[in-house]
C-alpha cells in the first residue's frame, strides 16, 4: 500500500469504496470493520486508511473494486419530443443537444425514455454501469407518474399486476397506486406505476391492453435514484455514490 502525503490522488478507503458505487461511506466503514476489505492482499480493519487509486488494488469480499475516476454521471429531466439518442438522421431534437458542453466525456443515455415521455434519464460514459442498470436480470424498479383518460377499476388494476402480454412478452406492474394531484390537475386521473422490465413503450402498451389511454408519462425514479426537485430540461452531475443508488 503506497501512501504518500504529496500525492494528491490519495483518498480515504471508505470514500474510494463508496465512489466505486458499491455502497455508502457508512456501509464501507462497516465492511472495513468486518475485515472484508483488502488492499494489495492485506486485510484492513481500521478507519482512516488511504489508498492510491493508480497503484493500489482494493478488494471487497475478494472482488476487485474499480476506480470511477474517469467516469461521470448525470441525471437529466428530459422533456417530451426529445429522442433518447445521441444523434438522429432525421434531424429531430436529441438528448445530445442538451449535453453539448459535456461532449468531451462521450456520454450516452442509460436505457430509453420515449419521444413523448418525460422525466428522469441517466447519462454517463460508464458502459459497465449502464449495462447493469438496463439488464433484465437485475430487475431495477422504475417508477412513473401516469395521467390516464379515466379511472381504473379494481379489475383493471388486478390485471396489470397479474401481467399482460405486449410486443416483446408478458409484463406486469410491481406496484400501482392512484395519485391525487393538486391545482389544475385535480380533475384528471393519475396513477403511480412501478415496473422492472423496460420494454419499448411498455407502459403505454400495458394501459392500451386494458382499454386506457395514457395522456402523460413521467419517470420519477430508477431504483432509489429520484428526480426530486430537478426542473424540466435541467441537468445535474451526481457522484458515483448517488448514481449507484439504483442498485440499493
Amino acid at each position: 500500500m503506497k501512501i504518500t502525503g504529496e500525492n494528491m490522488s490519495i483518498v480515504r478507503l471508505n470514500k474510494y469504496i463508496a465512489d466505486s458505487g458499491l455502497c455508502s461511506r457508512r456501509k464501507a466503514d462497516e465492511l472495513i470493520e468486518e475485515g472484508l476489505v483488502t488492499i494489495n492482499g492485506h486485510k484492513v480493519s481500521e478507519h482512516g486508511v488511504k489508498v492510491d487509486p493508480a497503484t493500489d488494488t482494493v478488494k471487497v469480499s475478494g472482488k476487485v473494486i474499480r476506480s470511477t475516476s474517469n467516469f461521470v454521471y448525470f441525471i437529466f429531466n428530459k422533456p417530451t419530443q426529445v429522442l433518447t439518442s445521441m444523434s438522429d438522421p432525421s434531424g429531430r431534437p436529441t438528448v445530445a443537444d442538451y449535453f453539448v458542453e459535456y461532449k468531451k466525456h462521450r456520454l450516452f443515455p442509460v436505457g430509453r425514455l420515449d419521444w413523448d415521455s418525460e422525466g428522469l434519464l441517466i447519462m454517463t460514459n460508464d458502459g459497465d454501469y449502464a449495462q447493469k442498470v438496463t439488464h433484465p436480470k437485475n430487475d431495477i424498479p422504475k417508477t412513473y407518474l401516469v395521467k390516464i383518460n379515466s379511472p381504473l377499476s379494481q379489475g383493471q388494476v388486478d390485471k396489470l399486476k397479474r401481467g399482460v402480454t405486449i410486443v416483446g412478452g408478458k409484463v406486469s406492474a410491481k406496484h400501482l397506486l392512484p395519485v391525487k394531484k393538486s391545482g389544475k390537475d385535480t380533475d384528471n386521473h393519475w396513477v403511480s406505476i412501478t415496473i422492472t422490465e423496460g420494454k419499448n413503450r411498455q407502459i403505454r402498451r400495458m394501459f392500451e391492453k386494458i382499454g386506457i389511454d395514457v395522456l402523460k408519462l413521467r419517470r420519477v425514479s430508477i431504483g432509489k435514484l429520484k428526480i426530486a426537485s430537478i426542473k424540466k430540461n435541467e441537468i445535474r452531475q451526481i457522484p458515483a455514490e448517488q448514481a449507484f443508488k439504483v442498485f440499493y
